[in-house]
């Protein structure tokens, strides 16, 4: 009896993975193929894959455009990480009156859709664009700015923070470290498996976002992939070949950032704090 369950809990498994991992390999088999074979369902590798890629990068700036969506996404990352964290530490260390009653305002801001809130933010950066150029409509800066941070983030933080030992930040103001020395020096180390995993959630929100940069990125030179490929997509009559080897291309990065920080990613969602 043992046997049987453990065989069809292996088989469950395996076919888990396999429905899983099926449209990746479906996605880096059709790089391979032209684009009327990808049509019609190929599932067998091609020879077609140094001409996609010569097409691709013949096509389109794929280079500026994964420059500039790595340049959104790891400042975005480094200022979320840092925002948020000084946020829910805050929150968590700090007594006020008020700090519950502006936390759970903030939480109540999940909920409301970006859509809604998207046109206000267009004529605001619309503003800024004669006053402070470099804030403006279709800079990189007004891509990155309302998603630096978020309330889940600041709640993700909030909450790991209440696994922190209290002991150390009494033991840092004996030893006369400031607030922000004890932050920077002791909170940060401590806590690296929660940056591990919010850097990988900010990493990957902001490389895959599509809808904010298409609103206000407006010239070819500053979009970034995920535009691309909406473009690659939007002709007459699509190279599907060649769309799939931009979409492999363009996985690459968050698949490697995953993997490298896959360690931390667990623990720290689940509050973890290790030294």
């Amino acid at each position: 009896m043992k046997k049987l369950k453990r065989i069809f809990i292996y088989v469950f498994l395996v076919v888990a993975s396999f429905i899983s991992i099926f449209p990746f390999l479906w996605m880096i088999v059709s790089m391979t193929n032209e684009s009327v074979d990808v049509t019609r369902g190929r599932l067998l590798p091609g020879t077609h894959l140094l001409e996609n890629i010569k097409a691709l990068f013949g096509t389109v700036d794929i280079v500026t455009a994964l420059v500039n969506s790595a340049i959104i996404a790891v400042v975005t990352t480094i200022l979320t990480l840092v925002i948020a964290s000084l946020a829910g530490y805050g929150f968590e260390i700090f007594q006020s009156r008020g700090k519950d009653w502006v936390f759970n305002i903030l939480l109540v801001s999940m909920m409301i859709p970006f859509a809604s809130i998207m046109i206000p933010l267009y004529r605001l950066f619309g503003n800024l664009t004669d006053t402070v150029p470099a804030m403006g409509i279709d800079t990189l800066a007004a891509a990155i700015l309302p998603t630096i941070t978020t309330a889940f983030f600041i709640f993700l933080f909030r909450q790991n923070t209440k696994m922190f030992p209290k002991d150390l930040i009494e033991a840092g103001r004996i030893d006369g470290l400031s607030e922000l020395g004890i932050f920077f020096r002791v909170f940060v180390p401590t806590m690296k498996t929660t940056y591990a995993a919010a850097a990988i959630i900010a990493f990957m929100n902001s490389w895959n976002n599509y809808l904010w940069p298409l609103v206000i990125l407006q010239s070819p030179e500053n979009q970034t992939v995920p535009l691309l490929i909406s473009n690659l997509g939007a002709g007459y009559a699509p190279d599907y070949g060649v769309i799939m080897t931009a979409i492999v291309i363009t996985t690459l990065p968050t698949a490697l950032v995953f993997f490298f920080m896959q360690k931390h990613f667990v623990a720290g969602m689940m509050g973890s704090v290790k030294g």
